[in-house]
């Protein structure tokens, strides 16, 4: 039964719709991040950069190479929305957007994250059956019509993204609105809205719709009476994130992602050139449909284990970042740090406090003296940068965070050398000292 309803034939309008809004909103992000001098600052101006550990082989082109990077990602999202080369331009974008993610996490947002998701999946679907220049120039190609899973393949990513959103935000700092006001208090110079985005009553009902909104949204989208209402209600939250929070694209994207919740016949009414169409069905699966299931199956179990890792971790993830990533866990927290990083020399036992001025930007600054990552990983900078020049080095921190509203408290270790300590991936890293009771 399951396989007969994920194998069913249906109109392919939304996928081919949807796949114009990608690409035109890829492209824009592509080029709005060399207009907006984002790509400047992310991957030309420092002079170290922090990757995820264990991609630290992936390093900004020299020079200027990562303006022509990003063009060519630009080009793949003129080439998507048109649908040339369709496989080929989605692939290449998606491979060359999972490099801007991986190579860098100094501006990680969840929002990459799940752009880097949806362009591996975008590759790999038939998007390019109808209304494209694939179609053009080999009409066999076309088809009107899609295999179920296709849609519900997006659908239930979605879910999963605001649902484990929701979830995250059931927590003492959301619900006495700390981390609302420490949000808003940044916009208060925003002309018109700043003042009034520091009334408590706002406040109040940012925590509630931003709970409601996560939790409902999809089942609201896809339940015909509440449709038209969830839709109005999705212009107004993203079109809110948009202006207070600037993400970029990524309130758009999600608002062409209604497409999949719509009606095919209203989506072609809006948007395509041919009206009506019949689908037939042969009730005939495909020769791989075992893989299809497989790789679902597969996908969708790590899509719901991620979030759910930092459980296995000792300790709270809100103080010690591990098992944060990749699990949705977005607006929650505020993190401020100071840190003193100290270089010994393990022939002389001389140690040195360096100027952290000399090594990073502003911004990086900030993620070292406030993340565990981020300052093991500029302690193995500087234990590469000293055996260069034949010293055999220690690195050791005194540093302190506050998390929200709370005091300042010791964060790392300062007794353990950094620089020669594992990263573990899987267990807690036992330098980061325990979170305190408030």
């Amino acid at each position: 039964m399951i396989q007969r309803f994920l194998f069913k034939r249906i109109d392919n309008a939304q996928l081919i719709v949807f796949r114009v809004f990608y690409g035109l909103l890829v492209c824009a992000e592509c080029f709005g991040a060399i207009i907006t001098g984002w790509v400047r600052k992310t991957f030309i101006e420092p002079q170290f950069n922090f990757s995820f550990i264990g991609f630290e082989w992936l390093q900004p082109l020299p020079g200027n190479g990562m303006y022509v990077y990003f063009i060519i990602m630009g080009i793949c999202g003129i080439l998507i929305t048109v649908g040339y080369k369709y496989r080929y331009s989605a692939l290449t974008f998606a491979f060359m957007w999972a490099g801007v993610y991986l190579m860098q996490k100094t501006s990680y947002n969840n929002h990459y994250y799940l752009l880097m998701l949806l362009a591996f999946i975008m590759a790999f679907l038939p998007a390019n059956r109808s209304f494209s220049l694939d179609v053009k120039l080999k009409p066999a190609l076309e088809s009107q019509s899609m295999f179920n899973y296709v849609r519900w393949l997006i659908i239930l990513q979605l879910f999963i993204v605001y649902t484990y959103a929701s979830l995250a935000k059931l927590y003492g700092d959301w619900f006495d609105l700390s981390i609302i006001e420490i949000l808003m208090a940044s916009k208060k110079d925003y002309l018109f809205i700043g003042e009034f985005l520091q009334q408590r009553w706002v406040h109040r009902s940012i925590a509630v719709f931003g709970i409601l909104f996560d939790m409902l949204i999809i089942p609201a989208l896809l339940f015909k009476p509440t449709r038209k209402i969830a839709f109005g209600l999705s212009i107004f939250f993203h079109l809110f994130n948009s202006f207070v929070f600037r993400i970029g694209i990524f309130p758009y994207l999600s608002l062409a992602f209604c497409v999949f919740f719509f009606d095919t016949q209203t989506i072609r009414n809006l948007f395509l050139t041919r009206k009506n169409i019949e689908i037939t069905q042969n009730n005939k699966t495909p020769r791989n449909h075992k893989w299809i299931l497989g790789a679902l199956a597969i996908y969708f179990v790590v899509q719901l284990a991620l979030p759910l890792r930092h459980y296995f971790f000792k300790d709270n993830v809100l103080w010690t970042e591990e098992g944060h990533r990749l699990s949705w866990r977005m607006m929650l927290r505020s993190r401020v740090g100071s840190i003193r990083v100290f270089v010994e020399d393990k022939t002389t036992g001389k140690r040195e406090q360096i100027k952290l001025d000399d090594y990073l930007t502003k911004k990086q600054k900030r993620k070292v003296a406030c993340y565990p990552d981020f300052a093991w990983q500029f302690a193995q900078h500087l234990k590469k940068e000293n055996a260069k020049q034949g010293k055999e080095v220690g690195v050791f921190v005194i540093n302190k965070v506050r998390v929200n509203k709370s005091k300042y408290y010791e964060f790392i270790d300062p007794d353990v050398d950094l620089a020669n300590m594992p990263w573990k991936h899987f267990s807690h890293n036992e330098w980061i000292l325990p979170a305190k009771e408030e």
